[in-house]
């Protein structure tokens, strides 16, 4: 591609590099130039203009943005119409962005005219949401450079992970001094953060805060057929052996992780009974904003398996905002 000044009665059929306008003509920047626009402007005085030269094998921006999108997309992705040498991709379903950073970084090493961006990875998106754009910088990329940076990525680096689990069970422990409107709190605002996964909270009970009753109360949420069950304690979880993993435990079920590198969320437990998993979810959950709860819920609800490896890599990214209702640790206080 050739970028420069050119006589403007030469210019029919090139691209023009910026929009022009005069009395009778007007010059679409990015589109090809019509040969009465430019016999209309030279004889208006502009005797030369800022266009673009394609050389042989140069794809135009939409084209090459348009290519390199459908192969970017993988499974419950689609690209979008190509416009001004930019292609976005959009999500087919509400679920959990899927990214290889490394393959998304290979595409952007080849190029400078060629460039992806992305959501973080396991961003919770919505049906219709973007999700990624591909952007060819200049007007056209050489044809070899696009082989290139498709090469770079043999395998889709982005996909959709659509949710899956829909039925939600809720246990929470009562200690004197709970108040029953902060359970009832509790459980719309997780009712909230469920509906945009499609999910909801199909049995609740409400126990006292030991390991015997939450145990019953997690059978009970097996045998209902929950695909998930959600615990809030009256009190934080402090130890592997307190109340809330015990009672996992007495149940049957497993403790896989105690504790996460994201903050607010800390005091995360995650287990499973049986196939069902199960969250012992932090204080700050019970806040709508934000906190590590969101991080491990939204995998599980896409069906997607959490493991220690992935709770630990949380940590870059995990210094959440304050949750008011905490008393500010950060400050120097304990909660």
């Amino acid at each position: 591609m050739r970028f420069g000044p050119v006589a403007t009665r030469d210019s029919a059929g090139l691209i023009a590099a910026h929009t022009v306008r005069a009395e009778g003509a007007t010059l679409r920047k990015g589109r090809p130039i019509p040969a009465e626009e430019a016999r209309a402007l030279a004889e208006s005085g502009h005797g030369e203009i800022i266009a673009v030269r394609l050389d042989p094998g140069d794809v135009g921006e939409d084209e090459a943005a348009a290519r390199l999108a459908l192969h970017l997309a993988g499974e419950g992705l689609a690209p979008e119409r190509a416009f001004t040498g930019r292609c976005n991709l959009v999500a087919g379903a509400a679920g959990v962005l899927l990214v290889d950073p490394a393959g998304i970084d290979a595409v952007n090493l080849v190029d400078e005219a060629i460039t992806v961006a992305t959501l973080p990875a396991f961003r919770p998106v919505a049906a219709g949401e973007m999700v990624a754009t591909i952007k060819i910088i200049p007007y056209a990329v050489a044809g070899a450079g696009l082989e290139r940076a498709l090469a770079a990525a043999p395998r889709p680096p982005l996909r959709l992970a659509p949710y899956r689990l829909k039925r939600v069970g809720v246990v929470s422990t009562l200690l004197p001094g709970l108040k029953p409107a902060t359970v009832a709190k509790t459980l719309r605002v997780l009712a909230d953060r469920l509906a945009p996964a499609g999910a909801a909270i199909v049995a609740e009970t409400r126990v006292p805060h030991t390991a015997a009753a939450v145990a019953e109360a997690l059978t009970r949420m097996a045998a209902e057929r929950c695909d998930l069950a959600v615990v809030f304690g009256a009190s934080a979880i402090a130890d592997r052996r307190d109340v809330i993993p015990a009672g996992l435990e007495a149940a049957g079920g497993r403790v896989e992780q105690f504790g996460m590198p994201v903050d607010p969320g800390n005091l995360l437990l995650l287990g499973h009974l049986g196939a069902m998993p199960v969250i012992g979810a932090p204080g700050c959950a019970r806040s709508p904003k934000e906190n590590g709860f969101d991080f491990v819920l939204h995998r599980l609800l896409a069906g997607l398996a959490v493991t220690r490896a992935d709770i630990v890599r949380m940590g870059v990214g995990g210094l959440l905002s304050e949750i008011p209702q905490r008393g500010q640790p950060r400050a120097g206080e304990d909660a």
